[in-house]
């Protein structure tokens, strides 16, 4: 089962779509989501957002804003959020 994903920031909706995971910053540590997650409401961290779909994940470093899980969708409404390029 998949969870849809809505990544925003001030600026611009960075992602939307499908993924099977989702580990994000937390204030307080990493937290981890998979598909029918219980309700959850939780202010961000400054750390790296992963969303993973399939065999590939997409990265964003955010600080500071909500994250939101309700019935398989997750929003992150985010401070600042950049893309983090998968090239090392």
């Amino acid at each position: 089962m998949k969870m849809r994903v809505t990544v925003i920031s001030p600026e611009a909706a960075v992602f939307d779509g499908e993924a099977d995971a989702v580990t994000a910053p937390a204030f307080d540590g990493q937290i981890g989501i998979l598909a029918n997650h219980a309700p959850l409401m939780t202010v961000l961290g400054d750390g790296t957002l992963v969303i993973r779909a399939g065999g590939s994940s997409r990265r964003f470093h955010v600080n500071g804003g909500f994250l939101q899980v309700v019935q398989n969708t997750v929003r992150v409404l985010a401070e600042q959020v950049e893309a983090v390029s998968d090239a090392a």
